[in-house]
């Protein structure tokens, strides 16, 4: 393997990578106010049919230039209504999270497919659209190895690796990211002092419905192009997993979800050598997901979730 394909390499992690980091922090987002989501799957593909929808409309409409931007605008509103779902029957109902979540991913699946059979005349697909380019970053990206494996990224990875260090500070040095993480750790205490707990939770919902969102929208706008009842085939699942591993924590997350995409990466790659041509291809694509579970093993008694995690919160009982 020369340097030019480990540059590559490189690339093609950060491009899986992206998606998995901002669902992640979406993810964060809940789960820090103390709202179990397991419905970020069912978010990321929201996020995913309505970028392409609106990306295709947009993009018919003749803002050919906007049109991928305007698709990740929907995407993020899409998904801030999915998580909305989630919020009302976990927060002001009190349902089980974890059904909750559920729900969310198989009303996704199914209202996406629907959907896109009726938009488009029973097609099992969106049509193709113009995703994102690759962004080189003048002098950066000619440096041997590094250059086009950092610095030659969609618009979305950098946005992702920028909103680590925004989510970052927004938790851990700012009253709001105070008062999301008090109500998730000690909800009675928050409340005390003034904290409503529940407009809290909400918000942080939303704000996960809003990043799972735009996860799912990196997926069609930057690598399939298209939406199809496959196109997320679990990396919600796999966001959770970097979550948990990466201790609730956006830098924890973020190295986790490069973790993930190497995973991911190292599939394509690994062909290039004559030995994995005995391998049969469907142990090839198992990597990821097999190194999803080993994650998720090793991490249990490990990582310490927020002490209020799914429970949900009654004043009276405070």
């Amino acid at each position: 393997m020369d340097w030019l394909t480990l540059g590559q390499m490189l690339n093609t992690t950060l491009v899986f990578s992206t998606a998995l980091i901002f669902a992640a922090l979406g993810g964060i987002f809940s789960e820090r106010s103390g709202v179990v989501n397991i419905g970020l799957e069912g978010l990321m593909m929201f996020g995913a049919f309505a970028a392409a929808v609106g990306g295709y409309y947009a993009q018919d409409a003749g803002y050919e230039t906007m049109a991928p931007w305007i698709g990740v605008l929907c995407a993020m509103a899409v998904g801030v209504i999915g998580a909305l779902i989630h919020a009302v029957a976990s927060i002001t109902f009190k349902a089980d999270q974890t059904i909750s979540g559920t729900v969310i991913n198989f009303l996704a699946a199914g209202s996406t497919l629907y959907l896109v059979k009726l938009l488009f005349e029973g097609a099992g697909e969106t049509p193709l659209i113009d995703g994102f380019s690759k962004y080189p970053i003048p002098v950066l990206s000619k440096i041997p190895v590094i250059g086009p494996g950092l610095f030659n990224n969609y618009p979305t990875t950098y946005l992702a690796i920028i909103l680590v260090i925004v989510v970052y500070f927004l938790l851990f040095k700012t009253p709001f990211g105070l008062r999301l993480r008090a109500v998730g750790e000690h909800p009675s205490a928050a409340d005390t002092l003034g904290v409503n707990v529940n407009r809290m939770r909400y918000v942080g919902v939303m704000l996960s419905g809003m990043f799972a969102g735009i996860g799912g929208a990196t997926i069609t706008l930057t690598t399939t192009g298209t939406f199809a009842h496959n196109t997320i085939s679990g990396q919600g699942f796999i966001a959770i997993a970097a979550m948990i591993f990466g201790k609730w924590n956006p830098l924890g997350a973020f190295g986790a979800a490069v973790f993930f995409g190497f995973s991911q990466a190292i599939r394509n790659y690994v062909q290039l050598f004559g030995w994995s041509q005995s391998i049969p291809q469907e142990f090839i694509y198992m990597i990821p997901y097999v190194l999803t579970i080993i994650v998720l093993v090793s991490a249990v008694g490990r990582s310490s979730a927020p002490s209020a995690l799914g429970q949900p919160y009654d004043p009276s009982k405070r």
